[in-house]
């Protein structure tokens, strides 16, 4: 049957280039639409750049251009990076769209006449030199908790903790570096705590959410649903509020709904049907695929936004984790901080999309791409072994049979295992999971190379009386080879392209591997992908490492690192007070939406216990699991949007570096520290 499939990415925001960790998601999204149009099924991807907020105004003002400048610049940017890497978007659109508006206050409107926005006046912190209310992340200070100088006004980066901007010590604002006041001004609230029941039932509805999502949203609701503040005040770059002059929607409530606006404007071009898509209990299916950082936004507010304004929910929202190089977090620096555009001038585009496919999960993981690794494979999976079997067999094709394949191939057993396989690949595709998909070709890659060895063409080429062997032979890699690409198509699209010219056939799609070429005669072989050059690496990361400013030189006699000021004494009894333990780190991992939190789980001997650490610059979580390290084990207990954190291990920092204390070897779990 065929099916009628809406797709989505996240919108990358329109303040800045697209670089390879966010390709992971273009990429692995892309391979699941065109793997759906090979099936035969009506799906279309739509995307947009995410075009409003203070930092796109605030950029176009450093520039000296408008907003809208701005965002029709880095929209051709991103249009041609995209591009670059095959990702086939049937739209790709601006969320600074008259569609968008349209949608942004149609929904807003319904969901005021559903009784679920609420206005209340709040207390904000304003730049009187800028004469503007300031958003959170505009905001600098001392964090109230740990006293960590130069924290964000809405969490701290080193011990995690999440606060109100209010509370922030000696503020600053991080436009004008002027001491903010604080003012009151009128806000408008989605309130999604009246959304809960709705929430708990859509969020665990099987096939709406992976495991892991489905478990974080349980967090989320046992930490309670807070109102969500949907506006901003001028100056502002978005859309007005209706009825509410100088309010703005917060973009990120009108940047989900650019995936409706995307979808009109494609199907106003093409004459489709919008409401077919969107309308309440539509029989079409809607994915969005992200990052595990926006999944808050994405499985509590847009659904919720959705069904209380009238709308179809998503079918599923498929979230994947993050991008390492070489292990560690991208580096500009290092020069693994690499954009697409820098990628491009240097690698072929699919040998990252292949390098991705072998990688991709449906889960949470993150993927490491290790450039050694990413060069082996390439050349041994794609070179030696794929493109192998065309340029061993082509040859005489076109010369012995002037083009032509045999006209019986016989019952081949190694052609009816590649088509058999066919269904388990397609459920590796349809589930997401890529890197099983890519084992299952490249082990049918391996039998068709055993094949050629046992064959061996080029020693029946110097036989005489073997002339029809030959060609059969030759016809039936061929024919293998033509299967290997149906397979292969999605991920490589442009390679599948180059070899359908070669072999003088239309696009192939999915159920062309139930099929064989015959009597048919295809053109001359030319040389179909290169060879990874590792220098080719090296020249990209030299490139991104001197795209960097020179950091400015230290005087000779300063120190490598500024010692922090000792803050103010305590007595020995405050110090006493404290009680400080040996902990064992039995389980560490990312946490999602947080830029520099771990949570840790540390065994104590007789009890374990959950701490949120701001280490996560420092230190991979599975690095981390069975060290030793002391914590503060009688910290009050702090309730953090992320969870329960039930102590503080202890680190130091300087000179950019952060580590955690780790006692001597023989320290027991539970030991007190004295």
């Amino acid at each position: 049957m065929t099916r009628k499939i809406l797709v989505t990415s996240a919108l990358p925001y329109a303040n800045g280039a697209i670089h390879i960790g966010h390709l992971v998601e273009y990429i692995q999204t892309d391979i699941w639409v065109r793997f759906q149009k090979s099936r035969g099924h009506t799906c279309h991807y739509v995307c947009a750049d995410d075009t409003h907020g203070t930092p796109i105004m605030l950029r176009a003002e450093k520039e000296g251009i408008s907003p809208e400048a701005l965002i029709a610049r880095v929209h051709g940017e991103h249009s041609r990076d995209f591009a670059g890497f095959h990702v086939g978007f049937d739209n790709y659109y601006s969320t600074n769209s008259e569609e968008n508006r349209h949608f942004a206050g149609t929904i807003y409107r319904q969901l005021k006449d559903n009784g679920k926005i609420v206005s209340r006046t709040i207390n904000q912190l304003y730049d009187p030199v800028k004469n503007m209310f300031l958003p959170d992340r505009f905001v600098k200070g001392e964090c109230p908790k740990c006293h960590a100088k130069d924290q964000y006004g809405d969490n701290c980066e080193v011990c995690g903790a999440t606060y109100s901007p209010t509370e922030l010590i000696n503020p600053f604002s991080a436009v004008s570096g002027a001491t903010p006041e604080l003012r009151e001004s009128e806000h408008y609230f989605f309130k999604l705590g009246d959304c809960e029941s709705f929430l708990k039932g859509w969020t665990t509805t099987p096939g709406k959410l992976q495991a892991e999502a489905a478990n974080k949203m349980q967090e989320w609701f046992e930490s309670g649903l807070s109102d969500w503040d949907i506006s901003r005040d001028a100056p502002y770059f978005g859309f007005e509020i209706p009825d509410a002059p100088g309010k703005y929607f917060y973009v990120w409530l009108d940047a989900p709904v650019g995936y409706m606006a995307s979808h009109k404007n494609l199907c106003d071009r093409l004459g489709l049907d919008f409401d077919e898509y969107w309308k309440k209990d539509s029989s079409t299916e809607l994915y969005h695929f992200i990052g595990k950082d926006i999944l808050y936004f994405h499985a509590l507010f847009w659904p919720a936004m959705l069904e209380f304004s009238g709308y179809r929910t998503p079918t599923a929202i498929n979230t994947h984790g993050f991008l390492t190089v070489d292990g560690a977090k991208m580096s500009k620096s290092r020069g693994t901080f690499i954009t697409a555009e820098s990628y491009l001038n240097h690698l072929n585009p699919e040998w990252l999309r292949y390098y991705f496919a072998a990688k991709l999960s449906n889960t949470f993981e993150d993927i490491d791409l290790n450039f050694e690794d990413f060069t082996a494979r390439v050349n041994s999976d794609l070179i030696g072994k794929y493109v192998n079997i065309a340029s061993r067999a082509a040859g005489f094709i076109s010369k012995r049979f002037a083009g032509q394949l045999a006209s019986q191939l016989g019952q081949v057993e190694l052609l009816s295992r590649l088509q058999a396989a066919s269904e388990s690949i397609a459920q590796h595709f349809e589930a997401r999971e890529y890197s099983r998909a890519i084992r299952e070709i490249m082990a049918l890659t391996d039998e068709v190379n055993q094949f050629v060895d046992q064959h061996k063409p080029w020693e029946m080429a110097k036989q005489e009386g073997r002339e029809q062997d030959l060609q059969q032979v030759c016809s039936i890699l061929i024919n293998a080879f033509r299967i290997l690409t149906i397979y292969l198509k999605p991920v490589l699209p442009k390679l599948a392209s180059d070899v359908e010219a070669f072999l003088n056939v239309a696009p192939l799609q999915w159920q062309d591997a139930q099929t064989l070429l015959t009597s048919h005669t295809i053109n001359t072989y030319n040389h179909l992908m290169t060879r990874i050059d590792p220098k080719q690496i090296e020249a990209m990361i030299e490139e991104n490492k001197q795209a960097l400013p020179a950091p400015a030189e230290a005087p000779a006699a300063a120190p490598s690192y500024e010692i922090p000021a000792i803050s103010e004494t305590i007595s020995i009894d405050d110090f006493m007070k404290v009680d400080l333990r040996i902990a064992r780190i039995a389980n560490a991992q990312h946490v999602e939406g947080a830029e520099k939190l771990l949570q840790l789980t540390l065994d104590l001997g007789n009890e374990t216990r959950n701490v949120f650490a701001g280490i996560k610059s420092a230190y991979k979580p599975e690095d981390l699991i069975g060290k030793h390290t002391v914590m503060v084990a009688n910290l009050a207990p702090r309730k953090m949007k992320f969870g329960l954190s039930e102590g503080m291990v202890l680190a130091a920092g300087g000179d950019g570096g952060l580590y955690i204390l780790e006692p001597h070897d023989g320290a027991k779990p539970g030991m007190r520290v004295k």
